[in-house]
């Protein structure tokens, strides 16, 4: 099982310790890369898809813990979701 295989398994089962980090590796694996507007947006980032430039997630990064919140974890499961149909 890749690593990637493994991330989204432990994603689908919405844990209570996903950090940032594991989701920022996860997207990146899956073709992502991360957008922020510099200093003016805060916490607040943008996972662009690199084919698909119209797939996008948004998330808040979390403070001061890097703990993702269950709600961040199901806009990146949609997110996924999302690109597996357009595959």
């Amino acid at each position: 099982m890749s690593k990637k295989d493994k991330l989204v398994k432990r994603l689908k089962s919405k844990p209570k310790d996903f950090t940032y980090q594991e989701a920022k590796n996860l997207l990146e694996l899956l073709g992502f890369y991360e957008f922020n507007k510099g200093k003016t947006s805060g916490s607040r980032v943008v996972f662009i898809h690199k084919q698909e430039d119209k797939l996008k997630i948004k998330l808040h990064r979390p403070h001061p813990n890097n703990i993702l919140k269950t709600y961040q974890l199901e806009n990146i499961l949609e997110g996924i979701k999302r690109l597996e149909e357009l595959k």
